[in-house]
C-alpha cells in the first residue's frame, strides 16, 4: 500500500517527474546509441574538422573531424555508467560502516567517523585528483576515486538514522525477544534507513556525473579517444572561439544529466521525507 501511495505521490510531483523525464531520455540515448548514432564515434575524417552544425552533422564535427552528436551518444553510456558505479562504491561501504558506527556507539564510532572526518576535511575534487593521481589516469581509476571519496557522506547519513532507530521501541522488543545485534542492524534497523539513502544516491548520481567529467576535463579521466563527456569539453576549450560548439554540446549534454538527477532526488526527498510534506 505504500509503495502505490509513493508512486502516486511521484506522478503528482512536477519536479520529480520533469528529473524522471530527462533521464529517461537520456538513459534511452545510451542503450539505442549504436543504431541511431550517424557516424562512427572514433573514426576521424581530417577534411571536415571543425566544422559547424550542419545536416550531415547536426553539432558539427571536432579536431579531428568526429561527428560530435555520436560522440555525445556514446558520451552518455559512459557517464551513467560512471554514476552507477562510483555509487555503488560509495554506498555499499558507506552503509556498512555506518549501520556499525551507529550501533555500536562509542568504541566502534570514534575511530570510524575520526576517519570519515579527516576524509571530509578535504575538497572532494582535491581527494579525487589525489586518488586518481596515485592509481593511474583510465575511465576504472575515475569511477573508483569517485566511489572513494563520498563514502563518508552515506557513512554519516546512515549513522544518523540510525542513532535515532536503535532507541525506538521495536528495537527495543526485538532486543527483549533475543534478538542477535546482527539481526537487529540488517533486518530491523537497515530497512528503515533506505529512504534516505536513495535520495542521497540519487542525487550522488548527478554529482559523480560532475566529478568524473572535471577528472576527464584535467585530463585523469578517460583517454582519447573515448567519448567521455569531460575529456570532449577539455578538447574543446581551445577552440571555444573559433568553434564553440566543440565544447557547447558535451557541456549541454552534462548539465540535463544532473539537472535530471537533481530534480529526481529533490522529488524523492519530497515524496519519501513526510516532514516535508
Amino acid at each position: 500500500m505504500e509503495k502505490v501511495e509513493a508512486l502516486v505521490e511521484l506522478k503528482k510531483n512536477k519536479t520529480a517527474m520533469a528529473g524522471l523525464i530527462l533521464i529517461c531520455f537520456l538513459l534511452i540515448l545510451a542503450l539505442i546509441g549504436p543504431w541511431i548514432s550517424p557516424h562512427p564515434p572514433l573514426v576521424p575524417d581530417p577534411i571536415n574538422r571543425l566544422k559547424g552544425p550542419s545536416w550531415s552533422h547536426p553539432f558539427g564535427t571536432d579536431s579531428l573531424g568526429r561527428d560530435i552528436l555520436s560522440r555525445v551518444i556514446y558520451g552518455s553510456r559512459i557517464s551513467i555508467i560512471i554514476g552507477l558505479i562510483a555509487v555503488s562504491i560509495s554506498l555499499v561501504p558507506g552503509t556498512i560502516l555506518g549501520l556499525l558506527s551507529g550501533f555500536y556507539g562509542r568504541k566502534v564510532d570514534e575511530p570510524i567517523m575520526r576517519g570519515m572526518d579527516i576524509m571530509l576535511a578535504f575538497p572532494a575534487i582535491l581527494l579525487a585528483i589525489f586518488i586518481t593521481a596515485i592509481l593511474g589516469p583510465s575511465l576504472l581509476n575515475t569511477m573508483i576515486a569517485v566511489g572513494i571519496v563520498y563514502i563518508p557522506h552515506y557513512a554519516r547519513i546512515v549513522r544518523s538514522s540510525v542513532l535515532s532507530l536503535k532507541e525506538q521501541l521495536f528495537v527495543q522488543a526485538v532486543r527483549s525477544l533475543g534478538g542477535s545485534n546482527l539481526r537487529i542492524i540488517f533486518l530491523h534497523i537497515f530497512p528503515n534507513t533506505i529512504p534516505p539513502i536513495i535520495v542521497y544516491a540519487t542525487l550522488g548520481m548527478g554529482t559523480a556525473v560532475l566529478q568524473a567529467a572535471a577528472l576527464g576535463f584535467l585530463g585523469l579521466g578517460a583517454q582519447p579517444p573515448t567519448p567521455e563527456w569531460g575529456a570532449m569539453l577539455s578538447e574543446g576549450r581551445q577552440y571555444i572561439q573559433n568553434a564553440p560548439h566543440v565544447a557547447a554540446f558535451p557541456g549541454i549534454a552534462i548539465f540535463m544529466l544532473v539537472l535530471g538527477f537533481n530534480l529526481f532526488g529533490d522529488g524523492l526527498r519530497d515524496i519519501l521525507d513526510p516532514s516535508l510534506r
